[in-house]
């Protein structure tokens, strides 16, 4: 009975200390992780967020990077900082998905990751520079079915979302090309841009932004892209291939809610500022605005529909 009252005394002591700490959120300066290198998407995106950040919560926003293992070394990283919302993550859906399926031991587990908001998309496209002899899907995959594996397709990471249009496609057109990783998407460009692959996976931003020197063949969405809608979609050229990387903002584990709260509310503004909108929309980019719910609902939809998928291709 003695415990009980002690016990029954220190939640009355906490409860109203943590209630306290979440009203007063936050009070200095928050690190804002991108578990990319810098200048892909996920740092375009942190570094337009950034100011707007800082003007929301009201104290500096830092943003740091630790790349590596398609996202996994940081979201590994993510886990083990202390839930007060002082330290945040970007996350990239599928990657958050495959790391864990892919690998076994990613260093965390997705439900792991407290989602706080998603804000953005980006089609993942497949292109040859613009001096190569294949221009169209049908000449990549009759080049592909010639020389098995002499095509080389960059992509940022293993296991990432384009690794896994890159093994999807592949089956769907019954032919064999060679993968090359970088650690992130602007290594995964300059590479390509540079001569180093024949081909690559890519964000639609990174190929609206280099449309001058490139062809790009296919986009993964149901619907043509907007910014580039004389490129055929897969599904119209026959294969039912879907590929977009859905990008956001996450806490540790056993984060308050009422602290993600206040950070929710902050990235949702600026996913809903109009002169954001049109940035992206300009850049290649298709904004979102979910919030920590339903967002940590679509996460684990894309459980379900990826887990199938990477044991497909484990085999």
């Amino acid at each position: 009975m003695k415990r009980l009252f002690i016990l029954i005394a220190v939640l009355f002591i906490v409860m109203p200390i943590t209630a306290t700490a979440a009203s007063d959120f936050p009070t200095k300066s928050i690190t804002y992780q991108i578990p990319f290198g810098p200048g892909g998407q996920s740092d375009l995106e942190a570094r337009r967020q950034q100011p707007l950040l800082e003007k929301a919560l009201g104290v500096k926003v830092v943003v740091q990077y630790k790349p590596g293992g398609g996202g996994s070394i940081g979201w590994a990283s993510l886990i083990k900082q202390k839930p007060n919302g002082y330290f945040i993550s970007g996350i990239n859906i599928p990657h958050i998905v495959l790391q864990p399926l892919a690998r076994g031991n990613a260093g965390y587990e997705t439900d792991q990751l407290k989602p706080i908001a998603l804000f953005q998309a980006t089609p993942i496209g497949l292109a040859v520079l613009k001096d190569s002899p294949i221009n169209s899907l049908e000449d990549f995959i009759a080049e592909a079915k010639k020389n098995p594996g002499a095509i080389t397709c960059g992509g940022s990471g293993t296991w990432s979302g384009h690794h896994i249009a890159h093994l999807q496609f592949g089956k769907m057109a019954g032919i064999k090309m060679t993968y090359i990783p970088s650690k992130g998407a602007a290594k995964s460009v300059a590479a390509f841009l540079g001569g180093h692959v024949k081909a690559l996976w890519a964000n639609s931003n990174d190929l609206v932004q280099h449309a001058d020197k490139i062809k790009v063949l296919g986009f993964g969405t149901k619907a043509p892209f907007a910014n580039m809608p004389d490129v055929p979609t897969f599904e119209s050229k026959g294969y039912k291939l879907y590929a977009s990387i859905d990008r956001g903002a996450g806490a540790p584990p056993g984060t308050p809610d009422a602290i993600v709260k206040v950070l929710e509310k902050a990235f949702l503004e600026i996913a809903s500022n109009p002169d954001v909108i049109k940035q992206m929309r300009k850049d290649g980019f298709v904004p979102l605005a979910m919030g920590a719910k339903a967002s940590k609902e679509y996460i684990m939809k894309k459980i379900s529909v990826w887990e199938p998928v990477v044991k497909e291709f484990k085999k």
